[in-house]
């Protein structure tokens, strides 16, 4: 398949009577919110909610690269990035202690491939690495979203998973490592405690 078979039904942005009841629905839920308009805001959101010196996962995420924020942690700055410190070491020998790093950050970021209407966060993943630390392991998580992953239900989101970002990132794998991508694991997140995960919501369509 081809990232032209998508359906159009998976990338149109919501209206704004859409958004605001999401919005209330994810708050309900637990989740802490903010609507931003463009991807500058949104990094500039997410990156003064970090406190220097804080650990730092970014998860691969096609959203965290668009805006900015994977190269704001990652390459240099006030911020001790798990990424750096996890990709240093072997798999092959230390894969334990690069589970530990990456999975129990201060901080874990990452997007999410829907939001449902009724306030859940809904992650595919093939290999699950980064579901640990957003589900439990992490002490915050931030998830920078498109507005056009919002959808109706958890049926609908797994529909936009398999018929859509799947698609697209089977595409990606394929130029980066050489390999196909799959749905492995899913995760859904439909309740948290207040404070720990925080969702900008970005009135903009971007990542799959």
């Amino acid at each position: 398949m081809s990232a032209t078979a998508t359906s159009g039904r998976f990338t149109t942005l919501p209206n704004e009577e859409t958004l605001a009841a999401t919005v209330v629905a994810l708050e309900e839920h637990g989740f802490s919110v903010e609507v931003v308009d463009d991807l500058a805001a949104a990094s500039q959101s997410v990156l003064a909610r970090i406190p220097r010196g804080s650990s730092v996962m970014t998860n691969t995420s096609a959203t965290l690269q668009e805006t900015g924020i994977a190269d704001a942690i990652n390459d240099g700055g006030p911020f001790d990035s798990a990424r750096n410190k996890m990709l240093a070491l072997d798999f092959a020998t230390q894969a334990q202690q690069m589970k530990s790093i990456g999975g129990q950050p201060d901080y874990a970021l990452g997007s999410v491939h829907a939001v449902t209407r009724d306030g859940t966060l809904v992650i595919a993943s093939a290999s699950g690495s980064q579901l640990a630390s957003y589900a439990w392991g992490a002490a915050n998580v931030i998830f920078v979203v498109g507005a056009q992953k919002l959808v109706p239900s958890v049926d609908a989101a797994r529909e936009r998973i398999y018929q859509h970002s799947l698609v697209l990132e089977d595409a990606r794998a394929q130029a980066a490592y050489g390999q196909h991508s799959a749905v492995a694991k899913i995760l859904e997140i439909h309740q948290e405690l207040p404070g720990r995960i925080h969702v900008v919501l970005i009135r903009q369509s971007v990542g799959f």
